[in-house]
């Protein structure tokens, strides 16, 4: 009988799969890290190549997979609007085909399996902050809705297993998440900026700056994951994880420049379609069930991924930077 859990990432090369690796390797836990890499990139997970208790499979979730394990972390797909747009088709399969290959691996293997939902359910949100029974206003046609509708079918998915196949299941709903191994290029906002920063060129802001988000630190973010995942059957979720701390996009510019002692100007671009005014979570639901609220502030958190950042641009691995989302 095996002592460890044995636990499958897909999407483990990622930005949030590569942390919380880690993590779960810190516990003892068996690690079977699954990605295509059509985002994630092995210098991520690089480190933890050799580990005894890591093991790295270059496998696409859209098609099944047959191995044994106790516990799955279903984060595979692309998260940002310049990766999931460069191929719209094939983030709506990772997010349909991918839940249903690991939903069917859970249900023949009686793993517990987590799915790395996303607060764009909600869409451009008429309710604020945003609670977990606020179903949301989200355009089924639009460049965004690949994503925000991809992401929304998964979570039918996870519950008709519930109810159908008696699964367990827990579903999280993540905010704006930023921290080391964020792709520097992916178009979000603080990454984006912080390279513009860094580099001295300008800071570009959609619209006014008067849109605003929650900024979650990773590591924060991953301690919710592993809490929710030793939750009770019976919760199930959807339970919303991100720091309710709100801020706008022009104050979150000023912050990075100041930290970066940076000459950088702020310059306007129009709004992008369906892009969310208004972005925070409700997260009396993770208070109460995980006995979890987030740690790191917004002041401390951009210090240690500018830090990241500027050893990115030392060795030469930024480049360009997208207009950021």
């Amino acid at each position: 009988m095996h002592l460890e859990r044995r636990v499958l990432i897909s999407g483990g090369a990622g930005f949030l799969g590569s942390h919380l690796s880690e993590r779960l390797l810190s516990q003892g836990c068996q690690v079977l890290c699954v990605d295509n890499f059509f985002t994630g990139t092995r210098r991520n997970i690089e480190h933890l190549i050799g580990e005894k208790n890591f093991e790295l499979l270059r496998h696409d979730i859209c098609q099944p997979l047959f191995v044994e394990v106790d516990e799955i972390y279903n984060l595979a797909c692309p998260a940002s609007p310049i990766h999931y747009q460069r191929d719209p088709v094939k983030t709506t399969k990772t997010s349909i085909l991918g839940a249903l290959n690991m939903l069917g691996l859970a249900k023949r293997v009686g793993a517990k399996i987590f799915q790395a939902s996303t607060s764009e359910v909600y869409g451009d949100p008429s309710v604020h902050p945003q609670p977990e029974e606020y179903w949301g206003n989200v355009n089924p046609i639009g460049p965004r809705s690949c994503y925000d509708e991809g992401k929304r079918c998964a979570e039918t998915l996870f519950f008709d297993y519930r109810r159908q196949h008696n699964l367990e299941i827990k579903v999280g709903r993540i905010f704006n998440t930023y921290g080391p191994r964020t792709h520097p290029n992916d178009g979000r906002v603080v990454s984006s900026f912080i390279v513009q920063a860094l580099t001295n060129r300008p800071i570009t802001i959609f619209g006014e700056g008067r849109q605003t988000r929650s900024f979650c630190y990773v590591s924060d973010l991953i301690e919710a994951f592993v809490g929710m995942m030793a939750t009770p059957r019976e919760v199930a979720g959807p339970v919303n994880l991100g720091n309710p701390a709100e801020f706008t996009i022009a104050e979150l510019a000023t912050q990075i420049i100041e930290l970066t002692n940076s000459r950088s100007e702020i310059i306007n671009l129009p709004l992008p379609q369906d892009d969310p005014q208004q972005r925070r979570p409700d997260i009396s639901k993770a208070k109460k069930l995980l006995d979890w609220e987030p740690k790191v502030g917004l002041t401390e958190g951009l210090t240690k991924t500018i830090e990241y950042f500027e050893g990115m641009i030392a060795e030469g691995l930024v480049q360009r930077v997208h207009a950021p989302t």
